[in-house]
């Protein structure tokens, strides 16, 4: 059976990791998109078209699209990227938007959800909103690549964050290069 992921694409610098995510995930998966309306302000900044992926789109604002119901099954869910103000939204179960309420969904139905991060530095909030998502049942991690396959260029980059995070919702992939030890 075709596994089946709710993408939210949010307000902060990196649409691009949401881009290559959703380039491999729309191959393997019955993908849903929420895009929120400043990360389409911010894709149009940093170049990044996040169109044409044969998927589900649904607008941020219909809080009555399938996804927003618990009885409506999948597989889990994935902000990329999670602006602090999704972070604290979901840490504090503020689901005034479909990526809230899906994100409340999975934590409430127990479905894997995934928050990267991309923002430096921390603040106390920040680092008590990571706390709390994390307590509540989520899965927070940082956009923050390895460089021990020595990245050629940005997209080497980029896969080896989106490879992290197709590893955590359980997706086959061949993005970057895994650690095999190191020979001293």
């Amino acid at each position: 059976m075709k596994k089946e992921f709710v993408v939210g694409v949010t307000g902060a610098s990196g649409v691009v990791y949401a881009r290559r995510l959703l380039e491999v995930l729309c191959e393997r998966a019955t993908v849903h998109i929420v895009i929120s309306d400043t990360a389409r302000q911010i894709a149009g900044i940093e170049g990044v078209d996040l169109g044409g992926f044969d998927a589900v789109y649904a607008e941020n604002s219909n809080l009555a699209a399938d996804i927003a119901s618990g009885s409506f099954r999948y597989d889990g869910m994935a902000i990329v990227p999670c602006s602090m103000k999704t972070l604290a939204a979901v840490s504090n179960g503020l689901a005034d938007n479909l990526i809230g309420r899906a994100a409340d969904v999975c934590l409430k139905e127990k479905r894997p959800l995934l928050l990267l991060l991309r923002e430096m530095p921390l603040s106390r909030i920040h680092l008590k909103n990571m706390l709390a998502a994390d307590e509540a049942g989520a899965t927070v991690m940082v956009a923050s690549p390895p460089f021990y396959q020595h990245p050629e260029t940005i997209d080497d980059l980029v896969d080896m964050v989106v490879a992290r995070v197709l590893d955590h919702m359980g997706v086959e992939h061949n993005l970057g290069t895994r650690w095999s030890g190191y020979d001293a």
